[in-house]
């Protein structure tokens, strides 16, 4: 049995948590941060290529308490690094330190290295690693003198779906889009609407998980090129997750947005992401949004007074917003923004408010739907 951890933005610890059950995965349990559960190796490759909301799959090697650098060269020591690094792979070490005794993170880093090196040492009665094969990244988390060290089986980071090599200025994470999704109860039969799309990310997460199409299907991982993990595993996985995708449902998106040159990229990121022909980009204001259907799922992440450079500006924007998303029946809408004064500038209070961060900015998801 594998334990895994899996690290996240703070707010997205539930959905995480619901999807991996989805998945048939065990001992799921949320800590702040990040959710812990364990398995195999098909459970590994499930993970990484079927979670929307997770920023990495990590293995969890072990934990201790560590109030000096002996505790921590001992703790990591004694961990059983041989069963997953062979005497070719390349294991360099990061990680950090927060509320700890032990602050430094580069002589932390430097520790961890040595103790690694000298169990592998021992295991492989050799006294110099070449790391010229795989990488296995370790990854330490030091939180209040508690120590876990990790293995990273992701790579890039889990947002990178791979469809958006461009994106315009500002662009929320995959994860992110993925999850104000989720958090917005949208089903297969729903019309989504983003009227500030930008490069099209809500719109394409919102499209890839009405047709259940598996996020990281069209990429590969850093634990598939390690040599104790089977590539019929990925192989199956992969083959698991086609087999689940749901092409055929009635889900469609409009998308649009100010910038002429964020549509197109939009245009192209849907192209990329295989999910073309369930959604619309064009260029529009918001002040002039239009509804196409009776009813609708509208979410969007409007530009925040840090990005657009003044506070008062951002609050004239949220004030057209209010005006032109009106309160009617079939019809929800879901902001994600940093203000606190949004309501007022919005001119309704919100029927729900959940905290969310996106990326560093702290922020509310105001919701309507009454």
């Amino acid at each position: 049995m594998i334990n895994f951890v899996i690290p996240c933005l703070l707010g997205l610890e539930g959905p995480i948590s619901e999807e991996l059950r989805l998945m048939d995965i065990e001992n799921v349990a949320a800590e702040n941060g990040r959710v812990l559960f364990s398995g195999d190796e098909y459970t590994l490759a499930r993970a990484n290529i079927r979670s929307r909301y997770a920023e990495r799959v990590q293995i969890l090697v072990g934990s201790f308490e560590a109030y000096s650098f002996e505790d921590l060269f001992q703790g990591v020591k004694s961990l059983p690094w041989e069963d997953w690094i062979s005497e070719r792979d390349a294991f360099p070490v990061k990680g950090y330190s927060i509320n700890s005794t032990l602050f430094s993170v580069s002589d932390c880093q430097s520790i961890i290295k040595k103790a690694v090196v000298e169990r592998l040492r021992q295991n492989y009665k050799t006294a110099w690693f070449e790391e010229t094969g795989a990488v296995r990244q370790i990854q330490f988390s030091i939180m209040k003198d508690r120590v876990s060290m990790l293995i990273d089986t992701s790579g890039y980071g889990l947002h990178k779906r791979g469809y958006r090599p461009q994106s315009a200025e500002a662009p929320l994470k995959e994860t992110m889009a993925a999850a104000l999704c989720r958090l917005s109860r949208l089903r297969t039969y729903h019309t989504l609407y983003d009227p500030m799309c930008g490069s099209g990310t809500i719109i394409i997460e919102g499209a890839l998980m009405a047709m259940n199409i598996a996020p990281g299907i069209g990429r590969s991982f850093s634990a598939e090129r390690w040599d104790n993990i089977p590539e019929s595993v990925w192989r199956r996985e992969r083959e698991l997750a086609k087999s689940l995708e749901k092409r055929d449902c009635d889900f469609f998106a409009y998308g649009s947005d100010i910038d002429g040159k964020a549509i197109e990229i939009a245009k192209i990121n849907s192209q990329r992401a295989g999910v073309a022909d369930k959604v619309s980009f064009e260029v529009g204001d918001v002040k002039n949004f239009s509804p196409k259907t009776e009813r609708g799922t509208l979410i969007c992440n409007p530009p925040y007074g840090e990005r657009l450079g003044d506070v008062c500006e951002a609050e004239r924007l949220y004030s057209v917003m209010g005006q032109a998303f009106t309160p009617k029946k079939g019809w929800s809408y879901s902001v994600i923004c940093p203000s606190e004064t949004f309501e007022k500038s919005f001119g309704r209070k919100a029927d729900k408010r959940r905290k969310l961060y996106n990326g560093m900015i702290k922020c509310d998801l105001y919701m309507y739907y009454k």
